[in-house]
Order: C-alpha cells, then sequence, then structure tokens
C-alpha cells in the first residue's frame, strides 16, 4: 500500500480537493474539505453514502462554525465540548451540500489536540466512518483500503482502533435545551 502518507501530505491534498482516510478521535474517518462540494461530494460517492444523510463536521475551534451562534446557544455546548460528542446545531447558512435539506449542520469538535492542530490547518472536515455504507467501519488502515483502495487519494495511519464507539449525538433544541439521539 503506498499512498500512506504523513500528515502533512494529507493536509496538503485536501487543502487541494483531495479526499483520503485518518484517524479521527473516534474511528477512522473517510475526509475531504468540508467547504469543497465536489470534494465532499465524491466522499458520499466513494463509500455509497445516502445522499440525503448530513455529515458530522470536525473543527478545530468554534471559529470554525459556519453560522454565527449567540454565547447563550453556546455555553449549552460548553460542556460536550471538546469531546466525543457531535452537535446538530441550526443552520440558516449552511450550504446544501453539508445541509442535505435539513436546515442544520452537525458538528464535533475534538478532544484530540494533534486532530485540532491537523483542522485548524485544513479547516472543517466531513468525516463519515471509513467504511462502504453498511459495512463495519475499518478499524486499521489495512481494512479501510481494503474497502477504497485506490479510490481516495491517501491513508494516514493511526494505529488500530481498540474502542470504536461512535460519538454520542446531540440536537440543540429551539429551547436552548440539548437531546441525546444516540
Amino acid at each position: 500500500m503506498n499512498t500512506v502518507v504523513s500528515k502533512q501530505i494529507a493536509i496538503e491534498q485536501l487543502k487541494a480537493g483531495g479526499i483520503g482516510v485518518i484517524r479521527t478521535d473516534t474511528l477512522y474517518g473517510l475526509v475531504a474539505a468540508a467547504l469543497n462540494p465536489e470534494a465532499v461530494e465524491r466522499v458520499y460517492a466513494v463509500k455509497g453514502r445516502t445522499p440525503t444523510k448530513s455529515p458530522i463536521v470536525l473543527i478545530g475551534s468554534l471559529d470554525q462554525l459556519i453560522d454565527e451562534y449567540d454565547e447563550a446557544m453556546l455555553a449549552h455546548i460548553g460542556e460536550l465540548w471538546p469531546g466525543k460528542n457531535s452537535v446538530i446545531l441550526p443552520s440558516a447558512h449552511g450550504p446544501e451540500w453539508l445541509t442535505r435539506g435539513n436546515a442544520s449542520i452537525a458538528y464535533r469538535l475534538p478532544a484530540d489536540e494533534r486532530l485540532r492542530e491537523l483542522l485548524e490547518k485544513t479547516g472543517p472536515l466531513i468525516a463519515p466512518s471509513a467504511n462502504p455504507e453498511g459495512e463495519l467501519p475499518a478499524k486499521t488502515i489495512q481494512e479501510a483500503y481494503a474497502y477504497f483502495g485506490d479510490t481516495v487519494d491517501f491513508y494516514v495511519d493511526g494505529g488500530e482502533v481498540a474502542d470504536d464507539t461512535p460519538s454520542k449525538l446531540w440536537r440543540l433544541q429551539p429551547n436552548g435545551e440539548l437531546e441525546r439521539l444516540r
């Protein structure tokens, strides 16, 4: 497998519109720049993802949120971030390739400092699990390669996933309360 690259090359590939597989804070993810519609659509095609299913967007800081939210709204999320918690927020300005007709975007601010540093360099990334829809998520870079082969531009080996528990999923309700969905 000669497509395993360093994080620096992955950053360059992502900025250039490439897609790849990296270890996130939870699982291996099939990643692309969230603000690049062609790259996002390529992830959907490679994964065989349901077109109406919105992706989770990994962010390196609150500055990477697409919409502006008031302090009171963000205060409700403060106890969940950084961490393995994805939060669905209403989105008036999110592009269709992210909202998928849902008028919201699910974000996660990872606790993993190295991942946040990468996100600060790449910008927000979509990161659905590295597996074709309906298959088990890859626990190693070799499993991810077996799924995707040369259909992605790069792989970054982050070791074997020991705990494959996905992030908790929350929705911020209009009244400011957080509802746990999974």
